[in-house]
């Protein structure tokens, strides 16, 4: 019954990807992104014409006559992400937790690429990386990948971005576009943020419930960090309060985007209450017209 009820979750959301594509992407689908562009191919003797600035001047010197890099468009895009799936990310509010939500964006996000025959990879982090895929094609990959992601449980508590971050810096060798997905509700990230951007298309997705940014109207209400479960109690009929938390959490949401703006790092925030298909599309049609 639970396989069942899997396969229809995922049926679903393909088809939401599948909507996705065809609205918006089609053949366009590479001009949104910047990880396409060329890579080298060979070194050939220079003729008349050629671009001096793709003279390979190692091999000029080593062959006594002047050689030229080739380069040939990259016809296939990497698409890795890296998916938070820490204590933090199963608290929620509503119908669908932060954990679920984020699968939800991962897989539409992964679903549109292969169907535009590009490669998939992801990271799952916690404290630690609880698992790593190398990009891979096809829809038995993907659908592997969304397998690994709604079943995994982490053996780490707590949320360690930074090294994940490293670790995708160190071993994504070639360039590709990496979507963050987390509630980012860490710190120590932002130097290893830049050089992934540096050298990746990155993009920040931040998954946030209702109650990360407007505190409910009830009485005392006891708040437990499902990472370090330190509890703090807070009495929601204050509106001066109440006011105080929004205004809080909109102060570090302004922080954090221009963060990742002055990285070079574009960022889509998503609520649980949003739908992921209709914001990630919005997201895109942005991201054309830029």
């Amino acid at each position: 019954m639970e396989d069942l009820s899997f396969f229809r979750r995922v049926r679903q959301i393909e088809l939401v990807a599948a909507k996705l594509v065809d609205q918006l992407l089609g053949g366009r689908y590479r001009s949104i992104f910047r990880g396409q562009g060329i890579e080298f191919d060979e070194v050939r003797e220079y003729v008349a014409g050629d671009d001096v600035r793709a003279i390979d001047w190692n091999v000029t010197s080593r062959m006594g006559l002047p050689h030229t890099k080739i380069f040939r468009e990259e016809r296939e895009i990497i698409l890795f992400n890296v998916v938070d799936i820490s204590a933090s990310l199963y608290a929620g509010s509503g119908e669908i937790g932060k954990n679920e939500y984020a699968a939800h964006v991962f897989a539409i996000l992964s679903l549109a690429a292969v169907k535009n025959n590009d490669r998939v990879g992801a990271a799952f982090f916690s404290d630690r990386i609880e698992k790593w895929i190398p990009p891979g094609k096809g829809r038995k990959h993907i659908l592997s990948l969304i397998h690994e992601l709604l079943k995994t449980i982490p053996r780490g508590s707590g949320s360690d971005l930074d090294l994940a971050l490293k670790g995708v810096y160190r071993n994504l060798k070639r360039r590709g576009i990496c979507f963050i997905i987390s509630d980012f509700r860490t710190d120590g990230y932002w130097d290893s943020l830049s050089l992934l951007a540096r050298k990746h298309d990155c993009v920040a997705v931040k998954i946030v419930d209702p109650v990360d940014t407007v505190f409910p109207q009830a009485g005392i209400i006891e708040l437990e960090d499902p990472e370090s479960a330190e509890v703090l109690f807070a009495d929601g009929r204050s509106p001066s309060f109440r006011q105080s938390y929004e205004r809080y959490w909109q102060e570090k949401q302004a922080v954090w985007e221009a963060g990742c703006a002055r990285r070079g790092v574009e960022t889509l925030t998503l609520s649980t209450s949003d739908d992921p298909g209709v914001e990630i599309l919005r997201f895109f049609r942005r991201r054309r017209r830029a």
